[in-house]
């Protein structure tokens, strides 16, 4: 079942500089360049002095900047790419002219080596605007990766979404029709059910309140209740209060989905469906477990198309935190919907 294709929004690319990664590489750059200065010929002194006084500059430079782009995170987001991205080259620069010029009074009051506080300043902010493009050039790159990837994702979702058997539509169709003259209230519910699952897969990939979800799959469930009549035995196992949380939309119903072709259908006694959600740990997991043939058999296609659909909506929407796992226990398949719940005060934090 596929739908139209949506972008969902991309991660502010600011938020990349926080992460302990990006300020190691920032860290790191600068203690490179104060080295190449260091090095650098025609420099009087010891190289070690150079370096010494070269790293603390830059550093004071580069985790200052960072510290003005962390303060004014709000009112760079709301700006253009473009403008913010001068906006950070110019953060930068004001930065070296403010440390460059506590430095220069430094040296001078030492009677440093340096008294020419014109041509002082001007090579701090000739280094810092070239090493500035250099940074803004790698940022663009970044965010243009950051795009491509995002994009490459949805169109993962898009091809798993198309692959989706429509098995379950043409069942439901001919239950429909067979309840059309017979029980016609039951056969106007199945088609007002069927209608609300289509409208849902056809959104496409966004996130939806568990209640949502989970009446969703109920409603499923029901339609195959009335195809497969006593052989089908379904438990619910909730808490009381459903928490206030938010989940890829149809992440659940392709797991009981999975659960009726390849463990229900496949039994000629039929047999049950247990689904359990618990909330710990600001985490919420939902058990789904049907019984198998006693050979422990799989359709054709396994499990494969319906649980990779629901794994990649997870990790997608989740921001690859969340996650579908599957095991057998006691003969019976059970798959595991994991998924960090936002609204709880121990949510787990962002990667």
């Amino acid at each position: 079942m596929a739908g139209p294709a949506s972008n969902p929004p991309a991660p502010p690319l600011l938020d990349a500089l926080w992460r302990p990664t990006a300020l190691l590489a920032v860290v790191l750059a600068g203690e490179a360049l104060a080295l190449l200065l260091a090095l650098a010929p025609g420099s009087d002194g010891g190289w070690l002095v150079r370096f010494g006084l070269a790293s603390l500059g830059i550093q004071w430079i580069a985790l200052g900047t960072l510290c003005a782009l962390f303060l004014m995170r709000r009112l760079l987001t709301r700006m253009p790419a473009q403008w913010a991205a001068w906006a950070c080259l110019g953060i930068l620069l004001a930065m070296t002219l403010l440390v460059s010029a506590a430095a220069w009074r430094v040296v001078d009051m030492a009677g440093g080596i340096d008294p020419d506080r014109t041509s002082f300043m001007l090579r701090m902010l000739a280094i810092s605007l070239v090493v500035g493009l250099l940074a803004l050039l790698t940022y663009r790159n970044y965010a243009q990766a950051q795009q491509l990837a995002v994009r490459a994702k949805q169109l993962e979702l898009e091809s798993l979404r198309a692959r989706i058997r429509p098995h379950f539509l043409f069942n439901t169709l001919n239950t429909g029709a067979a309840l059309v003259h017979a029980r016609p209230d039951e056969a106007e519910r199945v088609l007002l059910d069927l209608a609300d699952l289509f409208r849902a897969a056809l959104r496409g990939p966004e996130l939806i309140p568990l209640a949502k979800e989970i009446e969703l799959t109920r409603r499923y469930l029901e339609i195959e209740s009335l195809r497969f009549g006593p052989r089908l035995q379904v438990k619910w196992e909730l808490p009381e209060t459903l928490p206030d949380a938010t989940v890829p939309a149809l992440s659940l119903q392709p797991l009981a989905e999975n659960a009726i072709r390849h463990g229900i259908e496949r039994l000629p006694g039929g047999g049950g469906i247990d689904i359990r959600l618990e909330c710990d740990g600001g985490w919420i997991r939902v058990e789904v477990g049907n019984d198998m043939p006693a050979d422990g058999s799989r359709a054709a296609e396994g499990h494969r198309i319906g649980l990779n659909s629901a794994r990649e909506r997870v990790r997608a929407l989740s921001e690859g935190r969340g996650d579908v796992e599957t095991r057998l226990v006691d003969g019976r398949h059970v798959a595991v919907l994991r998924m960090p719940d936002e609204h709880a005060p121990d949510a787990p934090a962002t990667r």
